[in-house]
Parts: C-alpha cells; sequence; structure tokens
C-alpha cells in the first residue's frame, strides 16, 4: 500500500532487529485513540471507521479500554 510505498520494508534504517519500516510506519498512524460513545454507541461520523493496523505482526496485542465519565 501507500506506506509501503513511502516506507518499505527495506532501507538505510540503523535499527538492527528487522522492523524498523514498521516502528516507523506505527509512529506515522499513531498509537492510540480517544473514541466518544454517547447512549451506548459509538458516536462516529458517516464516513468514519475504527482500524486496528499491525505493521510487526502478527503478534499478541492487548487492546485497552477506559472509561472516563463527563
Amino acid at each position: 500500500g501507500a506506506l509501503d510505498r513511502l516506507i518499505p520494508k527495506t532501507g538505510p534504517y540503523q535499527h538492527c532487529e528487522g522492523n524498523s519500516d514498521s516502528h516507523i510506519k506505527s509512529v506515522l498512524v499513531g498509537g492510540s485513540q480517544i473514541v466518544f460513545v454517547e447512549d451506548g454507541r459509538v458516536a462516529l461520523g458517516r464516513w468514519q471507521g475504527i482500524f486496528f493496523c499491525e505493521f510487526d505482526g502478527p503478534r499478541e496485542r492487548k487492546l485497552m479500554v477506559k472509561t472516563v465519565a463527563a
């Protein structure tokens, strides 16, 4: 995809674990998000969605949810 063209798997990276591209992609996409819930439903716009991106896997991951009442 577009990220693979922008940040190829092999490049002049100085990271020795072989997953440098994954780290850079993660920085660009972000690692967390705040999502509002109204009346028990996720409050997204018509064309919005939530996507989980895995750049260095598959690996076991954790999904953490914290509720903050206003």
